[in-house]
């Protein structure tokens, strides 16, 4: 059990992964959560607070505190995907977007696909230092992904356990996607919601493959790469009938892909390299010095051939010597 949960892991994937849960905490205050700002207009009275918000205690959300955090957290977020004192930054972040989402979530509704993401908050200032493109592993930064994987599968079998703890059977055979189609549907909805019984099978098929999610730990890797597309598939289908997107589980889920391949500024600059017309003439030309002088006895060398050797055999059929 310790080796597969430590399982080590090239240090690039760390660096990669780290890189893109920091850019996507950064965008999510800016594209997906900057209505958590406009808290501060709701009366305090209604501030509600999770289970963590009361056991510390966290103060009620205020215009200067929303405000200090949303800044702070854009600032440390950019800064800690650098890869930057993992430690210092990557703890700061964590605390500063828990308490971002405790604000968010602190109000009658939570989101369970910010699970994930906030397990990877957690374990990133444990994996330690890490460079992209390196090859060299790690079991903390093993041990660091493998912890948020745990967090997306939960994420799946427990929204599977809720549907039927609270919904029942009935979660299965009622209008729940019809429902979720009449008041967010898409074009696409509502031509699929035409064909008789397909949205019964549909949320039959959602119960099955989240209750079934965990296989993923148990194929080979290839058949798990194949599963992890096929969850991103789903969240595809998701955004383009009932328009969800459920964006930060699917970062968390990239702990799952090799990220050490995808180098978008290596790649960059071969672009540029390939189309820029110095690219044939940045090679430094040989200086005089740099050439190897020919022995002033021998003569021109032909292509490919060797030294002259006296002893060696005539050709047949020519007479030896000159």
């Amino acid at each position: 059990m310790n080796r597969w949960l430590t399982e080590a892991v090239p240090r690039g994937r760390v660096a990669a992964f780290r890189t893109l849960i920091y850019l996507f905490v950064a965008a999510d205050l800016v594209i997906f959560t900057p209505w958590v700002r406009t808290r501060v207009s709701v009366p305090g009275d209604l501030y509600q607070p999770l289970l963590i918000g009361r056991l510390l205690p966290l103060p009620t959300p205020t215009e200067t505190l929303v405000t200090v955090i949303f800044w702070a957290l854009l600032l440390l977020a950019l800064l800690a995907a650098t890869g930057r004192a993992p430690r210092l930054l990557g703890w700061a972040v964590c605390a500063l977007y828990l308490e971002w989402m405790i604000i968010a979530m602190s109000y009658g509704k939570v989101d369970h696909d910010r699970f994930g993401l906030l397990v990877a908050l957690a374990v990133l200032p444990t994996a330690g230092r890490a460079r992209h493109g390196d090859t060299t592993r790690t079991e903390a930064g093993g041990w660091a992904l493998r912890v948020t994987q745990i967090a997306v599968i939960c994420t799946y079998f427990l929204a599977a356990f809720a549907k039927l703890r609270f919904g029942g059977l009935d979660w299965l055979t009622g209008s729940v996607l019809a429902r979720a189609i009449i008041r967010r549907g898409t074009d696409l909805a509502d031509l699929i919601a035409q064909v008789p019984y397909l949205l019964i099978v549909a949320q039959f098929g959602i119960v099955a493959f989240e209750l079934l999610s965990p296989m993923v730990f148990f194929l080979p890797p290839r058949w798990r790469l194949a599963m992890v597309g096929f969850f991103y598939s789903f969240h595809a289908v998701t955004i383009a009938t009932i328009t969800i997107s459920f964006a930060p589980h699917l970062a968390a889920m990239t702990s799952f892909l090799p990220l050490e391949r995808v180098r978008p500024l290596v790649w960059a600059r071969r672009l540029l390299g390939r189309g820029s017309p110095e690219a044939a003439t940045d090679a430094p030309e040989p200086r005089p010095d740099d050439v190897d002088p020919v022995p002033a006895d021998q003569g021109p060398v032909t292509a490919g051939a060797g030294p002259a050797l006296d002893d060696q055999a005539p050709v047949v059929g020519r007479p030896a010597g000159p």
